[in-house]
């Protein structure tokens, strides 16, 4: 009976597998909200009413869709600060870490990429919502930097945007260039600049008291 329950677990799990990743290939032809249940259905080789065993609408499998994305944001930042780096050498840490998970990540940071512009509401109020969850995760990691111990929360806030900012505007601009690596290594070079300067700035600024 135990092995019985585990063997539909399994395959339960595989069709909810099999659904995000229809849903991530078909979505890269048109946004998520020209996706027709029935596509994806048709997409998996399910019929339409073993969608629902899974999700209650496709609006429901696009916010799946953004929690899953993410964790390779939240993976991202957990290796930016493993080692407890300092300024001056973040800003390249945070841009090869970032064009490794683009490339390891491509469908799921190229559905974010869509989805935040033309994505169904529910849809892009829960990617805003993460990107907000995102500052905040690395606004308390520079709170512990050297230098930032005078810093009010809106100073570290206002920065954490700046570079999180930064970085969803490189994953983009790497997603829609030319698949050359020339084009890619003209982005991360601007990127990684654009990115020092920030910082060099911020090693400077002292909040007001």
């Amino acid at each position: 009976m135990a092995e019985e329950y585990r063997t539909r677990v399994e395959r339960k799990e595989r069709t909810r597998r099999a659904i995000l990743d229809a849903a991530l290939r078909l979505s890269e032809e048109s946004s998520l909200g020209a996706l027709s249940l029935r596509q994806v259905a048709k997409e998996v080789g399910i019929v339409p009413t073993a969608f629902y065993r899974h999700f209650e609408s496709i609006e429901a499998l696009g916010l799946a869709l953004v929690d899953e994305s993410f964790a390779s944001l939240r993976a991202m930042l957990r290796d930016v600060r493993r080692g407890d780096p300092a300024f001056d050498d973040m800003a390249d840490r945070s841009i090869n870490v970032l064009v490794e998970h683009v490339h390891r990540q491509h469908a799921h940071f190229l559905f974010i990429a869509r989805e935040r512009a033309a994505g169904p509401p529910a849809v892009r109020e829960e990617i805003r919502h993460q990107i907000e969850l995102f500052e905040r995760e690395l606004a308390t990691d520079l709170a512990r930097l050297p230098g930032t111990q005078s810093w009010s929360a809106e100073d570290l806030g206002i920065l954490s945007n700046l570079i999180v900012t930064a970085l969803v505007a490189t994953a983009e601009a790497i997603l829609g260039a030319p698949a050359r690596p020339d084009a890619e290594k003209a982005i991360v070079e601007t990127a990684r600049t654009q990115l020092r300067m920030v910082l060099v700035g911020a090693l400077n600024w002292r909040s007001k008291p």
